[in-house]
């Protein structure tokens, strides 16, 4: 049966212009991952469709992609100008251009199937690896490095930067925190709000705040970065969402993609390609502040190195 129902424009917009225009063809399945959750009514039963069995969709005409998600051709083409394509022709190429380099590179392994509880080890990695691969992949697409440079030049020159997350967030803000300090750089990671805020509100001008959130929506990262931006930081983003909540109110956007599996919902498959980001990110800084990031790790590694085991002990 097909649904006719009519998709309000607001609902339609989930990738700006110029963001599609940067990235071109590469990373289709990625955007569409990010904009689903965002999507409402009939063109998320489209993009529900398409992540289902991308393979599947390249191949099915437009009818033929409306019938199988219960819509209509109409909603088909609202669709595929939300995703940033002229028409489902150029919609169609772009995911078959992907799954095709996917398919060569062996990222289809297992994508898409559940892990079940009796899956011997063996199949169970060759899940992971395929899952997180195909996210490296499509964060790779996503990402904007421009964004990145923006960044990482706000960071070195900042005379205080503050990294707020919420649970496995907070893990990925604490390893940046720890990187950072390692080449000099004054910085300090939140996971309570009630600490964050109050960090957060002896910021200003010249200072950097970084928010870690995969939705973008949680509450006690979004507070304490608005905070931040409220006292005159640059504020930055690091989520899955770029229509999130915490996103809309960032300076700067470093978008991630994550593919979910059995036991490893998105929050927790984002974990590697947040750490990928950020260690760019890290090394960005770095290349920026060589002699005192030189300097510096160098001091720090001579700091511990008399705790370390000596050769040949046990």
């Amino acid at each position: 049966m097909v649904d006719h129902e009519v998709d309000t424009p607001a609902g339609t917009a989930v990738v700006d212009a110029d963001m599609v225009d940067r990235r071109g063809a590469d990373g289709v399945l990625a955007r569409v991952r990010a904009g689903a959750g965002e999507l409402t009514g009939a063109l998320r039963r489209v993009a529900e469709h398409v992540l289902s069995d991308p393979e599947a969709a390249a191949r099915a005409t437009i009818v033929e992609l409306a019938e199988r998600s219960g819509t209509s051709p109409a909603t088909i083409t609202r669709f595929c100008r939300a995703m940033g394509f002229d028409g489902y022709a150029d919609l169609r190429l772009g995911i078959a251009s992907e799954t095709g380099r996917a398919r060569s590179a062996g990222w289809t392994v297992d994508i898409g199937r559940e892990i079940q509880p009796g899956d011997p080890l063996e199949r169970v990695l060759d899940q992971i690896m395929a899952a997180d691969t195909r996210a490296m992949h499509d964060t790779a697409a996503l990402l904007d490095l421009a964004e990145v440079a923006r960044a990482a030049a706000a960071i070195a020159g900042a005379s205080r930067v503050n990294i707020f997350g919420a649970s496995g967030s907070a893990l990925v803000g604490a390893e940046m925190q720890f990187s950072l300090h390692r080449i000099g750089v004054a910085a300090w990671a939140w996971s309570d709000v009630h600490e964050g805020l109050a960090s957060a509100a002896l910021l200003g001008a010249g200072d950097v705040a970084l928010g870690i959130s995969h939705t973008g929506q949680t509450r006690e990262t979004i507070e304490m970065l608005a905070e931040a931006g409220s006292r005159g930081a640059t504020t930055v983003a690091l989520t899955g969402f770029p229509r999130s909540p915490l996103a809309e109110l960032a300076d700067i956007v470093l978008l991630t993609a994550s593919q979910a599996t059995t036991f490893r919902p998105d929050a927790l498959s984002a974990r590697h390609p947040q750490l990928v980001v950020l260690d760019l990110l890290y090394i960005a800084v770095a290349q920026r502040t060589h002699d005192r990031a030189h300097a510096a790790f160098r001091r720090t590694a001579q700091a511990v190195d008399g705790h370390k085991a000596a050769k040949g002990t046990s």
